[in-house]
């Protein structure tokens, strides 16, 4: 690729894409919005305030076909993400795709065989794998800051009211877990390195969708234990402790919105330490991501090897839940 920046898509006009990814992928280096893809053009128009002279195209496939985009954000419901990954894959562009990127671990046979064939980064928007402090966290707990790590806790939990939000269909793949589960699931491998297996779990079932979830797992010695729900007020936190100090991640997922990103280290009879990464945007970092994996051929931190092992998690929580 001889271009100096990357040419975004949106396929679709969803509040969080407006929000938050479109912003992102303007304040991204060497990445500009370019195009989006909706049937109501009305939808388009704060897209075009934000990125002035956006094309609009009136179906997914136009915007596939268009030779001046080269990456495609995929803000779709969850039962379309695997899918349409592949369409854009297989139309040549790099995807960018929301979590859970697949339904289930096999999905990501599909989607890696589809990168593999059509030579197209394919990743899931998992935005912490794009955050300092994720890597200090990861940091610290391979250097021994914990000592023998043991209890790792977590939750993400926000309430949803409105009946129709998409998160709460079932046809649709919402849920719960597949919303915010994959944040603490993945958060406890990535700073440990460690896969966990669920041995117990319990839910609320509305509508054929889990609205809150309460899982226990085990890696060896470590104990891993998370809470996710829909329904109830907004809250996240994850915890690591060790037999020598204990780590606490204020804002794990949605840092510079929920709080401050700042990781707390405490230790008996030292005083206790203060991380903070208040400049630090993990959105614009994952776009900026995808464009050196275009332009500087570097490898994307966070491929679809890596994403697979949340998902073959979940998965085995859904079967615990008789939801498999």
């Amino acid at each position: 690729m001889t271009q100096d920046h990357i040419r975004w898509g949106i396929l679709g006009a969803s509040g969080f894409a407006r929000k938050t990814m479109a912003p992102a992928i303007n304040e991204a280096r060497r990445s500009r919005l370019a195009a989006i893809a909706t049937r109501d053009r009305a939808r388009a128009a704060p897209f075009a305030e934000i990125a002035p002279g956006l094309r609009v195209h009136d179906s997914y496939d136009t915007l596939l076909a268009d030779p001046e985009i080269d990456a495609v954000y995929i803000p779709l419901p969850n039962a379309l993400h695997v899918d349409w990954s592949i369409r854009a894959a297989e139309a040549g562009k790099a995807v960018l795709c929301e979590k859970p990127i697949a339904l289930r671990a096999s999905d990501f046979d599909r989607l890696i065989a589809a990168q593999d064939a059509t030579g197209s980064l394919i990743a899931e928007a998992w935005m912490p794998a794009h955050h300092p402090q994720w890597h200090k966290a990861r940091e610290l707990i391979a250097d021994g800051a914990l000592g023998r790590l043991h209890t790792v806790t977590g939750a993400f939990t926000y309430g949803l009211a409105d009946p129709s939000n998409i998160r709460l269909s079932a046809d649709l793949a919402g849920g719960a877990l597949r919303d915010i589960g994959v944040y603490p699931i993945g958060a406890f491998r990535f700073a440990t390195g460690l896969e966990p297996v669920p041995v117990w779990a319990d839910a609320v079932i509305e509508n054929g969708i889990d609205t809150s979830a309460w899982v226990q797992s085990r890696s060896g010695a470590v104990r891993f234990n998370f809470h996710v729900s829909m329904r109830t007020t907004r809250y996240q936190s994850m915890i690591f402790e060790g037999d020598a100090g204990r780590l606490t991640v204020a804002a794990p997922f949605n840092a510079g919105q929920y709080a401050q990103a700042d990781l707390i280290l405490s230790c008996d009879g030292r005083p206790t330490e203060v991380f903070a990464f208040p400049e630090a945007r993990q959105y614009a970092a994952q776009v900026e991501a995808v464009a050196a994996t275009l332009l500087d051929r570097v490898d994307f931190p966070y491929p679809l090897e890596a994403a697979r092992g949340t998902q073959a998690a979940m998965d085995a929580m859904f079967d615990l839940l008789g939801m498999g």
